[in-house]
């Protein structure tokens, strides 16, 4: 779990420049976490729904990444229940099935009280490329 959460935590650029963090990865589950900035606010000066999308999708990413070969999203859906406004927002990602090729994610972004403030769910196609080291994908 070290190399993935390594590989991640290194190569996602996208999820480091929105400030999101890896907190915790096991096989088939991630935890994430992202400190609400400025930047994150739309105009009505709550966290914007693509930041929260962003934070969701990286913890689905390292969740379905976990078994080590590579699983890219081919569905995603969200639901946002409850604005966030400060703090920082958590986001854990638990598989919920995994056949050969394709597994299905769920992820609970929640505020620093708990409250769930989005509901995201994935399915991802997973390739025979397998994530050799934290520098590296190859294939078969």
């Amino acid at each position: 779990m070290k190399d993935i959460q390594q590989f991640f935590s290194t190569h996602d650029l996208f999820a480091r420049h929105a400030g999101i963090v890896l907190d915790e990865v096991g096989e088939g589950w991630a935890k994430v976490s992202m400190k609400i900035e400025p930047y994150h606010y739309n105009g009505a000066k709550t966290v914007h729904g693509g930041a929260i999308f962003t934070l969701a999708d990286f913890a689905f990413a390292v969740a379905s990444n976990s078994h080590g070969t590579l699983a890219m999203g081919i569905s995603t859906s969200v639901n946002f229940v409850k604005a966030a406004v400060k703090g920082t927002l958590y986001a854990e990602a638990k598989e919920q099935s995994c056949a050969t090729r394709l597994a299905s994610y769920g992820v609970t972004v929640t505020d620093d009280a708990g409250d769930v403030v989005a509901l995201f769910q994935g399915m991802v196609y997973r390739k025979k490329d397998i994530i050799v080291t934290p520098d590296s994908v190859l294939s078969d």
